[in-house]
């Protein structure tokens, strides 16, 4: 807690009686001013800057407030950042101070006073700490507007990309003007399937999918914004800007987009992922994709996992020396020039060789969830995710550990066979031992590439145990 002092004792029977809206003035006595420098003497004075009058309130720091417990009574001085459309005598506030940030919800404010809440204004928040699907915010609240009192402060937007995955690091930065740089556009859609609310915006980055939503009351009648967010595309590369709201994860609010590539963009002369597909067995077959694994590399060769945004490839012992081996990492982009082939069902790319396309463009595809699907040969090598599947057995190829592990799994009454392939994975010993202890009856989610081989078989990347 600080204690901060005011030249106004006016002020301070205003605050007391926590109304809405009530605006301090500079208006003062010689007696006040008189009392008050006195009283100094005994308490810390934080000043608002040169020539700006002090306050007396009990107000929480940001760290106080954080470490407030929910339902207290806490107390803010803060600056307003943006608001959501006034309605009802309420008004729903993006506040920070230079420490953190906090989302006012609904906070008592006749539409007069709603007109005084711009980007910058200071203002004193009395209210209750609460939380809803994660998000903390101040309830119940009303408010105090100091004009004239303390300088503007609109936060710039810090970036948060490289947090992405990290909740823990995420909610620590909760509320706060944040941005998120190259993220890839998966889908858009919009609340009630037509123009007019918000607009629900999943992006990926590094493989993860983050959900971001345009909030219409908060900027809706932004048309120039609301289309542009609207009009996005799957494989679009976009920087957001926004607030770090949070509804049983990351969600943050838009407020700017802004696109800056295209992971399906092809050089001249490249198929697109549609037309791959339709090329017949053994035509020459030219594609551009982004690396997403990589098998082992021997003898001037690798076999490599690729995809863009609308599809995976399987790109079977890519000619490809011991060095350049090393630069084909997850995210980068490479042109494939070979044949198209087909092995017990699975569609690959043949005889090939490749070269480095360095556009500044990066994609890691989040998996996509498979799970209840009939015709899981849509989705062959693309990396996916199928839940709630029961263990049958494991087995070793061999017979004994040291080469690929066969897991049978069954959903729905179907049998599945799937595999830890050990040119893939095998050398992460806590992932391969721990594949090789599943047992049987046991439920889990699995995510992995699609894999086909006379029939699904999922080259296994990940587990969860249920």
């Amino acid at each position: 807690m600080k204690r901060v002092l005011a030249f106004v004792l006016a002020f301070v029977m205003v605050l007391s009686m926590a109304a809405c809206g009530k605006k301090a003035t500079e208006e003062t006595t010689t007696t006040a001013a008189e009392t008050t420098t006195t009283t100094a003497a005994e308490e810390e004075i934080i000043e608002g800057g040169d020539d700006l009058p002090v306050f007396d309130f009990d107000s929480m720091g940001y760290d106080d407030y954080c470490a407030a417990a929910m339902d207290d009574e806490v107390t803010v001085l803060c600056y307003v950042q943006a608001t959501q459309s006034w309605w009802d005598d309420k008004i729903t506030v993006y506040a920070a101070d230079e420490d953190g940030a906090y989302f006012i919800y609904e906070m008592s404010c006749s539409e007069e006073d709603a007109a005084a809440l711009v980007p910058g204004a200071c203002i004193i928040v009395s209210g209750y700490k609460s939380e809803w699907a994660g998000e903390v915010e101040i309830v119940d609240a009303s408010f105090v507007l100091l004009e004239g009192f303390t300088d503007p402060y609109v936060a710039e937007a810090a970036d948060a990309t490289d947090k992405i995955g990290d909740d823990e690091a995420l909610l620590a930065i909760q509320n706060q003007l944040v941005s998120f740089k190259g993220m890839t556009v998966e889908s858009v859609s919009y609340k009630n399937d037509e123009p007019g609310d918000d607009i629900y915006l999943t992006v990926s980055k590094n493989g993860v999918k983050c959900d971001f939503c345009l909030e219409y009351y908060l900027n809706g009648s932004d048309e120039a914004l609301y289309n542009a967010v609207g009009s996005l595309e799957a494989g679009q590369i976009v920087d957001i800007e926004g607030f770090l709201y949070w509804y049983n994860g990351m969600n943050p609010h838009i407020t700017k987009v802004e696109v800056t590539g295209d992971v399906n963009a092809k050089s001249e002369g490249v198929m697109s992922y549609d037309e791959f597909i339709a090329a017949a067995v053994d035509d020459e077959v030219v594609i551009e994709a982004y690396v997403q694994a990589t098998q082992s590399w021997w003898d001037n060769k690798i076999t490599v996992y690729a995809a863009d945004a609308e599809g995976g490839y399987f790109i079977y012992e890519l000619a490809c020396d011991e060095a350049d081996a090393e630069k084909l990492v997850p995210g980068a982009k490479i042109k494939v020039s070979g044949y198209k082939g087909e092995w017990s069902g699975e569609i690959e790319v043949v005889d090939a060789t490749f070269e480095l396309v360095e556009d500044g463009t990066e994609y890691v595809a989040p998996a996509v969830d498979a799970t209840g699907a009939e015709d899981l040969a849509a989705y062959m090598n693309q990396k996916v995710m199928i839940t709630d599947m029961t263990v049958s057995s494991v087995a070793y190829k061999n017979d004994q550990p040291g080469d690929d592990i066969y897991v049978t799994l069954t959903r729905d009454g179907v049998t599945y066979e799937f595999c830890l392939e050990y040119y893939l994975n095998g050398s992460d010993e806590e992932f391969y031992n721990r594949i090789g202890g599943l047992e049987e009856g046991a439920v889990v989610d699995v995510e992995g590439f699609m894999y086909w081989y006379n029939g699904p078989n999922m080259h296994i990347t990940g587990i969860t145990v249920k």
